[in-house]
């Protein structure tokens, strides 16, 4: 965050509220009332800055002590300044964030079943023996049920499981479990010709 919000450290409490009521969506704080300490560049990215921190911090969902590491320009005073509206106006940011990407779409993941298979063989290879995961997606949009059937080698399977990890920590994941989801899940399936049969064992074992 820009060293500039250190010199209205007088002020500095109700602007960060004013800030957070922007990202709330409700009104930003007036460059007016501020124009005697910043000029009108300085104002633009002090005001950038502090609403992207407040949205980062809760949509990473950072530690108390990973969001003071992010303000390590500010003075302390300033530093627990931030860090006490952020915690007490985590909550309001953080439904914010989920309106925002909730009114991307209106798809929404209802339920999911998997099925572990193994392929013997297919029409390219005699000998095969891969174990595949068969992901079914249950998806609700627009009061509207749809259904969508995902077949993953391990590769692939672990390359979602990455993704998913990342995305838990970004203010992105509820649109993730909306309609990007699926297209994001949209993989290869198995040659046509594979051979499958069940075996009863976790996906766990897959890794």
């Amino acid at each position: 965050m820009a060293t500039p919000l250190n010199v209205i450290s007088s002020h500095l409490f109700q602007f960060l509220h004013k800030v957070v009521d922007g990202v709330c969506g409700r009104a930003y704080p007036r460059y007016q009332d501020y124009n005697t300490v910043w000029n009108l560049t300085e104002w633009m990215e002090v005001l950038e800055q502090a609403a992207t921190y407040f949205k980062y911090a809760v949509g990473a969902d950072l530690s108390d002590e990973e969001a003071l590491q992010q303000l390590s320009e500010l003075s302390s005073d300033s530093q627990k300044a931030v860090v006490t509206c952020l915690k007490g106006r985590k909550p309001d940011i953080r439904h914010a964030l989920i309106e925002r990407t909730n009114a991307i779409s209106s798809a929404q993941l209802q339920d999911f079943d998997w099925q572990l298979k193994l392929a013997l063989s297919s029409d390219k290879l005699s000998v095969l023996q891969m174990p595949l995961l068969n992901l079914d997606l249950d998806v609700s949009e627009n009061g509207d049920m749809k259904q969508y059937s995902i077949e993953m080698n391990k590769e692939e399977l672990q390359n979602l499981l990455s993704a998913l990890e990342a995305a838990n920590k970004s203010e992105m994941v509820t649109e993730i479990l909306g309609s990007n989801f699926i297209s994001w899940l949209t993989l290869p399936n198995a040659d046509a010709g594979s051979n499958i049969i069940h075996v009863g064992c976790p996906a766990a074992e897959m890794m």
